[in-house]
């Protein structure tokens, strides 16, 4: 996705707010976590037990990050929202 692209990510039980950086690199907000911009890196998407989607976040997927060291992995998703970033040229 495009640098500052932003998602709004509904899980069962909370929203976040994720904001693209580069690539994978996001700052990610909301949940009980992360009331404020933390930068994070996006792992991917995983179900139950089966393996990593590396890359995706997904509905009916729980989406796992990590935060310097320390991994989080969210309930799983049940909505997606988008806003491109809004690109201003010369007045």
């Amino acid at each position: 996705m495009a640098p500052l692209t932003t998602l709004f990510v509904w899980t069962w039980n909370s929203l976040y707010r994720v904001i693209v950086s580069d690539g994978s690199d996001v700052l990610v907000q909301g949940g009980a976590l992360f009331p404020d911009p933390t930068p994070a890196h996006v792992d991917g998407a995983i179900t139950g037990g089966g393996p990593l989607m590396t890359g995706w976040i997904g509905v009916g997927l729980s989406m796992e990050f990590r935060v310097g060291e320390k991994r989080f992995v969210t309930s799983p998703v049940v909505a997606i929202a988008s806003e491109e970033p809004v690109v201003s040229g010369p007045h």
